[in-house]
């Protein structure tokens, strides 16, 4: 009888059991969670993507309908041009800084009117930059951001592939500090703005060479040079950076066509 009973009784997991157990659930939510946050960060960086190319359009709309560039946004202006901003001259207070998302009416923008990308954080606020370099006749400064200096450079001295604006570069290895890509392959030499995201690792990154090209929470040059490259996470090599540029000819046909230009 006693021995019925004792076959009879339910029989415990060892702690061998429990452990087996314990490391196939591990094993399965590992395979379940990475894909599922590497499509999350896919997502960002996708709506990033489409957040840029917005910023783009609306910033073209503001320059055919007024005839040239907004200023860029400070840390105290809410997303607005930054105080000091003058169209008649064409300075601007600073030619790196924020979209300013409030002044286009921008729809992704966060409570203080700021621009933000797809990872939407304080740090990740959408960043732009104007050239403030001159074009076409002398003494046509601040030609993108004054009061028709677009037009008074014209069409001819616009598309001039010699013009020397924003240089986006492939790696920050080899340029020529503030002037131009130098011994690094060129993307672009001829961009008049210049709109980026410091991707996910915006309060951390922002180390390597390639990053610190791009003006981020961390620092960054603030100078006519960018790099735009292939995303990498291995560290001091890290990019993740997402930069885009309004290309020249697609300025000068829309600035045409609107009645902007000659």
């Amino acid at each position: 009888m006693a021995a019925r009973s004792e076959a009879a009784r339910p029989r415990g997991f060892t702690i061998v059991e429990v452990a087996v157990a314990l490391f196939l659930l591990a094993l399965l939510f590992g395979t379940v969670f990475i894909p599922l946050e590497s499509q999350v960060e896919n997502r960002k960086i996708e709506d990033t993507g489409r957040l840029l190319r917005d910023a783009r359009e609306a910033l073209l709309g503001y320059a055919v309908a007024k005839g040239y560039f907004p200023c860029p946004a400070d840390a105290a202006s809410g997303g607005r041009e930054a105080a000091g901003t003058d169209h008649v001259t064409g300075r601007c207070p600073r030619q790196h800084g924020f979209l300013p998302g409030a002044e286009l009416g921008f729809r992704a923008s966060d409570a203080q009117g700021y621009a933000v990308d797809g990872w939407g954080t304080s740090a990740n606020r959408i960043r732009y930059a104007v050239t403030d370099q001159s074009a076409g006749p002398p003494g046509n400064t601040h030609a993108f951001t004054r009061v028709n200096g677009m037009r008074a450079a014209g069409i001819a001295a616009l598309g001039d592939p010699a013009l020397s604006l924003f240089h986006v570069c492939a790696s920050g290895k080899g340029v020529a500090a503030g002037k131009s890509c130098g011994g690094a392959p060129t993307l672009v030499s001829t961009a008049p703005v210049v709109v980026w995201s410091a991707g996910g690792n915006a309060t951390s990154g922002g180390a390597s060479v390639d990053e610190a090209q791009n003006p981020n929470p961390n620092g960054g040059s603030e100078d006519r040079i960018f790099v735009m490259r292939v995303p990498s996470s291995v560290a001091g090599n890290e990019f993740d950076d997402i930069v885009r540029w309004i290309p020249m000819p697609v300025l000068v046909a829309r600035m045409f066509a609107a009645g902007q230009l000659p």
